[in-house]
């Protein structure tokens, strides 16, 4: 995807369109490591949170509810 740095007030950034968001899992506000390379390659990582123990115990558990009917035939 080719992108053109713009001016953007007193500093100069690169405009991520909705596509390029949804294609990344991005979203306002998200935080991102920017690193620098021998050659002058960008690359440009998201920082994602490690889900809690809770929250990967209620999504197992909302998952077996939603698909009871399914687990008790596979079982």
């Amino acid at each position: 995807m080719r992108k053109t740095i713009a001016k953007i007030g007193n500093s100069q950034g690169i405009i991520f369109d909705t596509a390029l968001m949804e294609l990344a899992y991005l979203q306002t506000g998200d935080e991102v490591n920017v690193e620098v390379h021998e050659g002058g390659t960008i690359t440009i990582t998201p920082l994602r949170k490690e889900p809690s123990r809770g929250e990967i115990t209620k999504t197992i558990k909302g998952t077996m509810k939603d698909y009871a009917r399914t687990m008790r035939r596979l079982a």
